[in-house]
């Protein structure tokens, strides 16, 4: 059997979407998937050294260089959720609705309170380290730590200092903790996933027709309808399928949701 190697972000693998998605694929394609969970950059950095065929990831800027270097190639909207700052049910830092997320971020400085941050380069955290610039603050502002792993361990670290994260709804929603959202609903929260396929001109051994095959099923009528039925119990859904929109279709979409 054929192999298709995908790297791609903790949040997917966490949330218990992958487990839904690739059985089918494997089943319809006769290709086995070895998935590679780590940060979107981690992910991207699999992919420069030939240890990827395709990605699916969550940080724009990022894929937009991969495709500068002529790495990337191909690269599709698959779907989105959102990043919501979670922490301790007492808010300490007193943010609990919050429609700012700079704001938010500000008051955690203030109130010296512990902030949990995945420090590995990931979608998740360099959207983090995005919104405390924004913010005119140095993380270090805060009572900070970091994790240097996923959503998931992130999530339970938090929870132990009784402190905030930012983290990704779905993995949110997926994991048991004893966190509550705090702050959601700002454009710096929305969060898009794009396949990508790693270009066989520019690495050598990409298994380009595996690759292609993955990449289009991410994207085809089947894996959207999954992506769309996919949710946890209580949470509804936990990714919104988006192929075939633009990005701004996404933005414009997410705004009348929340208003």
């Amino acid at each position: 059997m054929k192999e298709i190697r995908l790297a791609t972000t903790t949040s997917a693998q966490d949330s218990g979407l992958l487990d839904r998605l690739l059985p089918r694929f494997e089943s319809e394609s006769g290709y086995r998937v070895r998935v590679q969970a780590v940060g979107s950059g981690m992910a991207m950095d699999l992919a420069r050294k030939g240890n990827a065929d395709v990605l699916l990831v969550h940080e724009p800027e990022s894929e937009r260089k991969l495709l500068d270097e002529g790495i990337g190639t191909d690269r599709r909207l698959v779907m989105h959720n959102d990043f919501v700052l979670a922490g301790p049910p007492n808010d300490p830092a007193g943010i609990r609705g919050l429609q700012s997320i700079t704001e938010a971020f500000r008051k955690i400085a203030e109130a010296g309170s512990p902030f949990v941050s995945r420090g590995d380069a990931s979608g998740t955290d360099k959207r983090e380290k995005t919104i405390w610039k924004k913010a005119g603050l140095d993380p270090s502002a805060a009572k900070y730590s970091e994790t240097k792993s996923g959503m998931a361990e992130t999530l339970a670290a938090a929870d132990g200092k009784k402190g905030y994260t930012l983290t990704d709804r779905a993995t949110f929603l997926s994991q048991k903790h004893n966190l509550e959202i705090m702050a959601e609903g700002d454009d710096l929260l929305l969060n898009m996933y794009h396949v990508i396929r790693v270009n066989p001109g520019k690495i050598s051994g990409v298994n380009a027709e595996g690759a292609e095959r993955l990449a289009g099923f991410m994207v085809g009528s089947g894996a959207q309808q999954l992506i769309g039925d996919f949710m946890r119990e209580g949470s509804g859904r936990l990714f919104i399928p988006d192929a075939g929109k633009s990005e701004q279709d996404v933005l414009r979409g997410w705004k009348q949701v929340l208003a």
